[in-house]
């Protein structure tokens, strides 16, 4: 964990006093909702369809458990008693009232949360992989670099009124978690012939109107380099990017439209002239940095102790053993998936009294700390295998405990028209309906690895380009319609999914999801042959062959 500053603290809570003088203005009748838009904006918070939703960050997707009883709070004091995990690794509250809205910020501000750059033309949340200094054969801790971004990036007066948003996302694993090849910057960490740390720097990846997957742009920065390369790019797209048009304005566009080899020769002009200054990391500055985070003090334990070999007898601890659980970097401990997506239930919903027991279980099983993935669940990222059989059945009685992580049901969605007022469709019943389709756990596992991703709008907010299945909502006519693409991915082989066909009315797609399963279960050359494995063999006309046979 991270811990905050004096410099950190005090920026936060002038942050708070500031935005409480602009809400009371605005209630007053002092501020138009025009001219308050930008202002609630730079707090993250949104108009959506019946209230205001609030957004607030989870850099690099870590929490403590203070600050996850404090989100409990905000969730049963100011809102209807829960809290939405979004793909950027924040959490969103949907009914706060907006005379609430400063009493909230400061209560999260008590323990270190605020909601700067949520939203907004700047630099957002930066990401990483949810395992991040814990998964096996990663290069060293990411959440290191992400600090320094996000110090870095956070109000900076030359990058806060960019062309569009833009997102950063890091990883330091060869299995990429962090799905860095669909946002503005991707950031690899890996070493060099010298062994020296350093980065792959991707530009142009994004998903939405557009879709595009991330060009290497640098195979290696040096880290003490990072910073004045990412500020590189950003100039570039800030004196480039297209602000006459919404639309195009993202870098993905600039760089299409440049071409990686003309973009590339243009950050390299603008670092080559500004990479010995400030922003030049030396050692000291990164070790302060890397000072500041704090670590469990391990025990050594086995990895097969007693307690485990026990309840493996138990065939239902066996199967979210199997799921839900991962190997860690030390010796008897293990990282844990909590599932937010039960049968029936919307995607990445937790109600307060769920994020009050995950705080008190990661105090008791994982060092006080709590994870937070894009794939729009939590995870106990340092738990002792002897305490895995404790741990799940307390988890099962909150009902956390789905064993369905990375299987048909874990199914990541935006909150679509029952909540934005963006969106052209639901996109959370569904989700809930998949849920109850493919409730069986045999024929899940049977199944195998498959992603499902839901957008209610081309805004693209359930990442439904790169699900294996993706389901994106559409308006025709006044109905309310879903184009279906396959064999997309967000992994180290990302690739945009491909469309099957027609858009389908909202009461058959869970008919064609169920087709397209059929289908792929009846053509895959073996068992272990994933879902995406087949589509990338096969291609899409034997599947869009079965679903429309009959349409």
């Amino acid at each position: 964990m991270y811990a905050y500053d004096e410099i950190d603290r005090t920026l936060i809570n002038e942050r708070v006093s500031e935005f409480r003088d602009q809400v009371k203005r605005r209630l007053a009748g002092e501020l138009t909702e025009d001219e308050f838009k930008m202002l609630r904006l730079m707090n993250g918070v949104y108009l959506q369809l019946h209230a205001y939703m609030f957004r607030v960050a989870i850099p690099y997707g870590t929490l403590s458990s203070p600050q996850l009883r404090k989100m409990a709070h905000v969730a049963r004091r100011y809102d209807r008693g829960y809290g939405h995990f979004t793909t950027r690794q924040n959490i969103q509250f949907n009914w706060i009232k907006l005379a609430d809205l400063p009493d909230a910020l400061e209560d999260l501000a008590s323990v270190g949360i605020h909601a700067m750059q949520t939203s907004g033309n700047c630099t957002r949340n930066v990401t990483t992989d949810q395992w991040a200094g814990v998964a096996p054969g990663e290069v060293e801790d990411p959440r290191i670099w992400a600090e320094l971004l996000r110090q870095y990036s956070t109000m900076h007066p030359e990058f806060s009124f960019l062309p569009r948003k833009f997102k950063i996302a890091i990883t330091a694993s060869a299995h990429d978690r962090a799905a860095i090849k669909v946002h503005d910057i991707g950031l690899r960490i890996h070493k060099n012939e010298a062994g020296e740390t350093g980065f792959e720097v991707l530009v142009g990846g994004g998903l939405g109107r557009t879709p595009f997957i991330g060009k290497v742009i640098k195979p290696f920065v040096h880290g003490r380099d990072i910073l004045s390369y990412v500020e590189a790019i950003l100039r570039v797209y800030n004196q480039y990017g297209r602000r006459d048009n919404i639309y195009k304005a993202r870098i993905k566009i600039l760089v299409h439209e440049l071409g990686i080899e003309k973009f590339a020769a243009e950050v390299e002009d603008e670092w080559l002239a500004t990479r010995d200054s400030a922003l030049t990391l030396d050692n000291e500055v990164v070790e302060d940095i890397r000072s500041r985070f704090t670590y469990p003090h391990y025990q050594k334990l086995s990895d097969t102790p007693d307690e485990l070999t026990a309840a493996s007898a138990d065939p239902h601890f066996a199967r979210w053993l199997k799921n839900s659980v991962a190997p860690h970097q030390r010796t008897g401990y293990a990282i844990v998936t909590l599932s937010l997506k039960p049968v029936g239930g919307p995607p990445g919903d937790a109600t307060a009294e769920q994020m009050d027991a995950v705080a008190d279980l990661a105090d008791k099983y994982s060092f006080g700390e709590i994870r937070v993935g894009h794939e729009q669940n939590l995870a106990l990222p340092n738990v002792a295998r002897r305490d895995l059989p404790a741990l799940w059945r307390q988890l099962d009685k909150l009902g956390l405990a789905t064993p369905n992580v990375n299987l048909v049901t874990d199914i990541i969605a935006c909150p679509g028209l029952d909540y934005c007022s963006l969106a052209n469709t639901r996109s959370i019943p569904i989700a809930q309906e998949l849920t109850r389709r493919f409730a069986n756990n045999d024929l899940a596992e049977l199944i195998g690895r498959l992603h499902i991703n839901i957008s209610g709008c081309i805004n693209a907010c359930g990442h439904h380009h790169v699900g294996h299945i993706g389901i994106l909502g559409v308006e025709k006519n006044g109905e309310e319609f879903f184009q279906i693409t396959i064999g997309g991915r967000a992994d180290e082989h990302a690739v945009v999914g491909t469309l099957i066909g027609p858009a389908v009315p909202f009461a058959e797609v869970a008919d064609v999801i169920e087709d397209i399963v059929e289908a792929y279960l009846a053509l895959r050359a073996r068992p272990d042959e994933l879902f995406v494995q087949t589509v990338e063999r096969l291609g899409v006309e034997p599947f869009k062959e079965r679903v429309y046979a009959t349409r």
